[in-house]
């Protein structure tokens, strides 16, 4: 074998193994930018469908704002601090959850979820939890129900005669004194 011959052959099939592996690279470039491109794009979403229910379906309810909830919550733990009561307050909305609770400087630790219990409490039965205390006699098994307190210190917010807020207060030595100052978180909603 000569070796200028052998030299040419071998040249050109190193060219034809670098051209078909740089066709070969920009094949699978091109499938993978094809796949990326389809990946990228947004599924078609089906159109949404609306439906709107008849007035028969719905109940409206009325809601204290965070404004009203704040002001009433204020109200209160001003009042046990002129007292110098160290009280947690609590303000929850008609389906009992929290709207506002403040924790007074120097409130014990248990006040604080003992005030969104009463408040949960007033709401649930529309009655202070003075008076639901007292009920505890003809049915004991009240204080089982879950998230519930019965001591007092809460006390309901209503509109037009209907449950729409809990006020609740813990921490002052007597529940006595929580409910007086719940009351005045009332009170100064109606001003």
């Amino acid at each position: 074998m000569d070796t200028n011959t052998h030299r040419p052959t071998a040249t050109r099939r190193t060219k034809k193994i670098v051209i078909g592996a740089v066709a070969a690279a920009a094949l699978a470039a091109g499938t993978f930018g094809a796949v990326s491109a389809s990946a990228a794009a947004p599924a078609a979403k089906p159109a949404a469908q609306q439906a709107d229910a008849s007035q028969r379906n719905l109940t409206t309810s009325t809601h204290l704002t965070v404004a009203a909830a704040t002001k009433a919550a204020t109200a209160a733990l001003d009042a046990a601090r002129k007292e110098n009561q160290r009280v947690s307050v609590a303000v929850v909305d008609r389906n009992g959850n929290t709207v506002v609770t403040l924790r007074g400087d120097g409130a014990g630790p248990q006040s604080y979820e003992s005030a969104e219990r009463k408040a949960f409490t007033a709401v649930s039965w529309n009655a202070t939890t003075s008076v639901l205390a007292g009920r505890l006699a003809q049915a004991p098994n009240l204080k089982d129900i879950p998230g519930t307190l019965f001591l007092a210190g809460g006390a309901p917010v209503q509109a037009q005669g209907a449950p729409i807020a809990g006020i609740g207060v813990a921490g002052a030595p007597s529940g006595d004194l929580d409910e007086k100052f719940a009351q005045a978180g009332v009170a100064a909603l109606a001003k």
